[in-house]
């Protein structure tokens, strides 16, 4: 029954942790209680299953590394809860409870692992999963794009060019507005973000195959995505919150542009990553 429990667990951390972000980002009070809730409700199952798990196994303490991750989803998701009972800082929920699901969907599938059907729908699923991930790096490289673009055009504005005489050898008159270059910056990293996620979470099944299996973690290429994942999050979380824009938001999606190649850099030490083999 407790990895019953667990699977229980995992999904309404999956709904939480989508819960959290328009709670966060759009400040909207009913997700934020549906968020809470659900993830209370999660952390209440996880608990029963923990208990069952170490019951079963005639053990208090985690062995194996699907017990460790399952236990260490749950002191996350606890801390985040002890922190939000006495401060209500529902914005830690952006990285707690993410990390919480993605810790415990691995133990959730079950002790012996996943195996897909067929050689077929493996392929289907690796090729969903590298193009959910090309599409959020294309979709930070236009934004990127759009942030260098309203560096120039608001250099250009301030020195106060005339449109048709500017003395360069190519015009700019075709540049967009300040405000359209800054909501295509934002909206395509909100764009991105669930393509990142989502190639991230068929990642973790697809790892599954590998003779890593619970230990993709360990995994160079797996670590550095997972924490370009939670780069991504903070600079949404800035842009939206701290309403960063402009020069400081391009500088910024500059930055997080460097970690996304030093995630690609990190295939050349992945075990699970080499596409060109499988």
């Amino acid at each position: 029954m407790d990895l019953l429990w667990l699977r229980v667990a995992t999904f309404l951390y999956a709904t939480a942790a989508v819960a959290v972000f328009p709670a966060v980002f759009f400040g909207k009070d009913r997700w934020r209680r549906i968020c809470i809730h659900l993830g209370g409700m999660a952390w209440f199952f996880h608990f029963i299953s923990l208990i069952e798990m170490m019951i079963a196994a005639h053990h208090w303490m985690p062995v194996g590394a699907r017990e460790v991750e399952s236990l260490l989803g749950f002191l996350f998701a606890s801390l985040f809860f002890v922190v939000w009972r006495f401060y209500e800082a529902i914005s830690l929920g952006i990285f707690a409870l993410p990390l919480t699901f993605f810790l415990v969907f691995v133990p959730a599938l079950g002790r012996s692992g996943f195996t897909f059907p067929s050689s077929g729908v493996r392929v289907g699923w690796l090729i969903v999963h590298i193009l959910a991930l090309l599409l959020a790096y294309a979709a930070l490289m236009l934004s990127l794009f759009s942030s260098l673009l309203y560096l120039v055009q608001e250099n250009r504005l301030k020195s106060k060019f005339k449109p048709g005489h500017e003395h360069r050898w190519v015009s700019l008159d075709w540049l967009p507005p300040l405000d359209t270059l800054e909501r295509v910056a934002l909206v395509t990293l909100e764009f991105g973000f669930p393509c990142m996620s989502i190639g991230l979470l068929i990642g973790s099944v697809l790892a599954q195959e590998t003779p890593l299996g619970a230990s993709y973690f360990l995994d160079a290429k797996v670590i550095a995505s997972f924490l370009s994942w939670g780069v991504y999050v903070l600079l949404l979380f800035v842009r939206r919150i701290a309403g960063l824009r402009g020069r400081r938001a391009a500088y910024v999606s500059g930055g997080v542009l460097v970690v996304m190649l030093a995630v690609w850099a990190a295939n050349f030490f992945s075990h699970v990553h080499r596409f060109g083999l499988q």
